[in-house]
């Protein structure tokens, strides 16, 4: 009877749910694309001991209700990204490559490749490790907001963290669908001599086999180093279109300026505007990206905000009403 009890009074955390239903999408896309594989039982897998974890850690809190717990089942989740992010190579391998498409696009649209332009003009090694050290602050960013909020507002922490993992989720879920590489893999695959003629042709599925990145015209510095080094360890020919660089941390400003912390959104804005334009230097990001990293960021943070508050309503009402 006591065990009933406390299973009906396991609460799961809006984004458990969230991971929830992500992991059922991306299971139904495994079982449809990856079928049978070794790799596909393997992703299937990860996601039972993934759900077993998160409901063990939610039915642990039920009967201790300490900080340590639940800060633990943020904390997981939000590790959780690291897994998620190189998965999405492994389960859209057998899908064809699309790179081709996006650096014809923008032949047509500019008649050359801004992410080539762009490195080659301004390789001056300053601006390279400013560059660089834009690009890193991607992570130092995403980590330092949640803790803000953490501390400052427990509540709209929870709205912030929602929102975060919806967008990084539905971001994957375009990488699964529409596999890109960027133009570090691709220019490498075709070779810089048909970039700068401008012949971009489809590789199929090159990236099944080759991970290997077009060295930059770059090669010292601490932050080069530092993010040369972060991509071998997690950067996998996937994940392109459109740039979860840009768009989460575009996310991350605009949920600080929903916030009404006007000084904060000042000081982080200079660090936002070359964290963007690093994406399309270090060659990660066609432009087009990044564009369309910027659409999609007010896309799914307003999305997420609506649904992150009918999902809640019920309870903030009783909670009103009590």
């Amino acid at each position: 009877m006591k065990l009933n009890y406390k299973i009906n009074n396991i609460r799961y955390l809006t984004a458990e749910k969230l991971t929830f239903v992500y992991m059922l999408i991306t299971s139904l896309i495994i079982l449809f694309t990856n079928n049978g594989t070794i790799v596909g039982n393997e992703l299937l897998r990860a996601r039972l001991i993934i759900s077993c974890i998160i409901i063990s850690m939610a039915f642990l809190n039920s009967y201790l209700d300490w900080w340590i717990i639940r800060i633990s089942r943020v904390v997981f989740l939000g590790v959780l990204l690291s897994y998620w992010y190189p998965e999405t190579y492994e389960i859209n391998r057998v899908l064809p490559n699309f790179d081709y498409l996006l650096a014809n696009f923008e032949q047509y649209l500019f008649g050359f490749q801004p992410a080539l332009v762009f490195s080659k003009c301004c390789n001056q090694h300053w601006f390279s490790e400013l560059m660089n050290m834009a690009y890193f602050s991607y992570y130092p960013l995403i980590i330092g907001t949640g803790l803000y909020f953490y501390f400052t507002n427990s509540k709209y922490f929870g709205l912030f963290f929602f929102t975060i993992l919806f967008s990084f989720y539905s971001y994957y879920t375009i990488y699964v669908l529409f596999p890109t590489a960027g133009p570090q893999y691709y220019y490498y695959a075709i070779g810089i001599n048909k970039v700068a003629s401008g012949i971009f042709p489809d590789v199929l599925n090159y990236f099944n086999y080759n991970q290997t990145l077009l060295p930059h015209p770059s090669s010292s510095g601490f932050f080069f180093q530092l993010v040369e080094k972060s991509q071998l360890l997690g950067e996998r020919p996937t994940a392109a279109f459109p740039s979860s660089h840009v768009g989460i941390s575009t996310v991350i400003m605009i949920m600080i300026a929903r916030y009404k912390r006007y000084f904060v959104f000042a000081l982080l804005l200079p660090v936002y505007l070359l964290l963007v334009a690093s994406t399309v230097y270090i060659q990660a990001h066609y432009l087009i990206d990044v564009v369309m990293g910027l659409v999609t960021a007010f896309i799914f943070c307003f999305s997420s905000i609506a649904i992150y508050k009918k999902i809640n309503q019920p309870i903030l009402f009783r909670y009103v009403r009590a």
